[in-house]
């Protein structure tokens, strides 16, 4: 039976019952918080790197002097954005202006409804854990908050997560650990690029650090959002390659104003002004280069998570950029229940925290966060180990805990491709069935389209922000189906549990030596509401199968991972039939009695699978065909809980 690992049955309710209540209180001793900034660590090679100290303070703002232990965060945006951050996040008199203006918010007079939604970034505490998590200075711990090399305000060039930058991190935490102010304690925590070099740094075992917060991680970067499916963020990584580089020039406006410009600093700007982007364009105009396959590159920055000794706790999304990795990351986690964690939220990149801190919800992500420091950095009996194991905001069931994905007891379920009408869809280009036989033969071809930039996958693929623009698209799918194909079931009688990954096995032809998929499963409920529960993609010369990272279930794929190296590619030949296994990322969901499953098969998505030129080139943005035999069927593989 496919399934994760089996832990410890949960021991508290999702919201943490009374024990929350002792994490939402717990001693905040110090009334004021002492902020250094600028304050400069040389690494070995000489480069120093800058970084902001807060330091918990009495009434009158001095430190305390007793020895604390130390938080670090390490981002590539600059201290000023975590600055701005804190600003907001920290005065709750402006919440009725933001909602004011949330609410008001319209283009063209259609409502930005999906603002609200983004915004509970700020009472779910995830904009604390971009910025500065106040309370859990003041409970006592110093927090570091360092530019890493060649971004903010330090010197050097940007390494992109790479092995200096990880030498970096162990060099920071040697220094945190050795100042009069600390006890030689430390911890990690952060948000995506914070996230994956935290867990970089636990992987490499450095001897002061107890514990790591990461929220939004990934676990394969060439997977997990570069090249998801062979063809995945590289419309992403541009834009977010172009930020980073862009906000690096930011002077610091106190040393200007003080007269301690720093030279050095700007002659490491302009020495590689634009990193990684001549890689980037390497890869996407050429297909070369080290981003354009996995590799090497891609080796020496994936994080080591069997190497991971202290108490993790991961915090995903089932429709964050990187959602693909993140219950990976749980799995592979070598770690007991009590020191291991993995909460799911139904949020986006840019707004962790969403649908926390509510009545019957999971405690906002700065409270979680200090208990869980409090726990395994101050030992602090407050029960956190007992939490979850894994705490999931369930599509169509709300927060609920479990003890593994797919959830226990979970069986495989195999639904077949079938051209026969469901009468469900009459909007698809084709409205099919998915029935649990397969049926045929028929030919069912589907071309590229656009309609597919207003999607739940559409809004993943830029980290949310295209939700900005309405639920309309991020809530209901059947915009894009205009331009898919679909495969409808028949109303589950009673209330199923789907969870876990899945796999989309296709047999298909091109007329051009390439070709792009584009898949989706949605819920679908009696007034027709197609809500996405996960997707995929996959480029047709990328179908290739990485035998010992795949998972099987009855000797079919069901979690099917693609090597993406150059040496896998392989060839598709035109009218010869191409069978591919796209795998579709981990999910929880609970399809209530009445409501339907939805396959929907598209070719390509722009938004969130953007080939390389030649790939791109290769498909000839024509037509391309699912081949439906029974001799050769099409299907669905999951696993369900009554």
């Amino acid at each position: 039976m496919p399934g994760g690992v089996a832990h410890a049955a949960p021991g508290m309710p999702v919201d943490g019952g009374q024990h929350a209540q002792q994490w939402a209180a717990a001693t905040r001793d110090h009334p004021g918080i002492a902020v250094t900034e600028d304050v400069e660590i040389p690494m070995s090679d000489g480069t120093i790197l800058r970084a902001t100290v807060y330091r918990p303070a009495d009434a009158a703002g001095n430190p305390v002097a007793e020895p604390l232990p130390t938080l670090l965060n390490l981002p590539p945006y600059t201290r000023l954005v975590d600055t701005l951050v804190d600003a907001v996040a920290e005065h709750p008199e402006l919440r009725p202006l933001l909602d004011s203006v949330i609410a008001d918010a319209s283009l063209w007079g259609e409502p930005l409804d999906g603002l609200h939604e983004l915004a509970q970034v700020i009472p779910g505490g995830g904009a604390r854990l971009l910025g500065i998590n106040r309370d859990l200075i003041r409970s006592g711990y110093v927090q570091v908050i360092a530019d890493v090399r060649g971004t903010g305000y330090s010197q050097g060039t940007w390494q992109v997560l790479q092995g200096r930058e990880q030498q970096d991190t162990l060099e920071i935490l040697d220094w945190a650990s050795n100042q009069d102010w600390s006890n030689g304690d430390t911890a990690m925590a952060g948000i995506s690029y914070s996230a994956i070099n935290s867990l970089q740094a636990a992987a490499l075992q450095p001897p002061s650090l107890k514990a790591v917060f990461a929220v939004e991680p990934a676990e394969d970067l060439a997977h997990d959002i570069v090249m998801t499916g062979g063809a995945g963020g590289v419309g992403f990584m541009p834009l977010w390659i172009a930020l980073v580089n862009g906000l690096k020039f930011l002077p610091s406006l106190d040393a200007l104003l003080t007269g301690q410009f720093d030279p050095v600093w700007l002659a490491d700007r302009f020495a590689d002004p634009l990193v990684m982007g001549p890689e980037l364009v390497e890869a996407a105009f050429l297909a070369s280069g080290p981003a354009a396959h996995d590799g090497p590159f891609y080796a020496g920055i994936n994080p080591a998570i069997e190497n991971i000794t202290v108490p993790t706790f991961i915090v995903g999304a089932y429709h964050d950029i990187f959602s693909r990795g993140q219950a990976r990351i749980f799995e592979r986690l070598q770690l007991p229940a009590a020191r291991k964690k993995l909460l799911m939220g139904q949020n986006f990149h840019i707004n962790p925290g969403y649908r926390t801190g509510g009545p019957g919800q999971p405690p906002a992500l700065d409270t979680l966060e200090s208990a869980w420091f409090d726990r395994w950095v101050r030992g602090v009996p407050n029960g956190i180990e007992n939490y979850g194991p894994i705490i999931s905001d369930q599509m169509g069931g709300g927060w609920t805990t479990t003890t593994a994905l797919p959830r226990p007891g979970s069986q495989p379920r195999k639904l077949y491709l079938d051209a026969a009408a469901s009468g469900t869809a009459p909007h698809a280009v084709h409205d099919g069935s998915l029935g649990e036989k397969p049926t045929g033969p028929a030919r069912l071809s589907i071309g590229p389209g656009v309609q597919n930039a207003c999607s739940r996958d559409a809004a993943l693929g830029t980290a949310g922000l295209r939700a900005i623009l309405g639920a309309q698209c991020t809530r209901d799918n059947r915009t894009a189906e205009t331009e898919a194909l679909t495969f409808t079931s028949e109303p589950f009688g009673t209330a199923t549990s789907v969870s876990g990954p899945m796999n989309l096995r296709l047999v298909t032809t091109t007329d051009l030596p390439e070709g792009m998929w584009h898949a989706t499963v949605q819920d679908v409920a009696p007034d027709g509401t197609s809500t996405t529960l996960t997707s995929g993609g996959l480029l047709a010369s990328r179908r290739a199968i990485d035998q010992a990272r795949s998972t099987t279930a009855n000797g079919d794929y069901l979690d099917a991972v693609h090597p993406l190296t150059r040496e896998s590619v392989l060839p598709v030949n035109p009218g010869e039939r191409t069978v591919l296994d796209i795998d579709l990322r981990h999910t929880d969901a609970l399809l209530k009695a009445g409501h339907r499953l939805r396959v929907t098969v598209a070719a390509g998505n722009p938004v969130r699978y953007l080939p390389l030129l030649p790939s791109l080139a290769a498909t000839g943005l024509q037509p391309q065909h699912v081949e439906l035999d029974p001799a050769a069927p099409s299907w669905l593989l999951l696993t369900t809980v009554d």
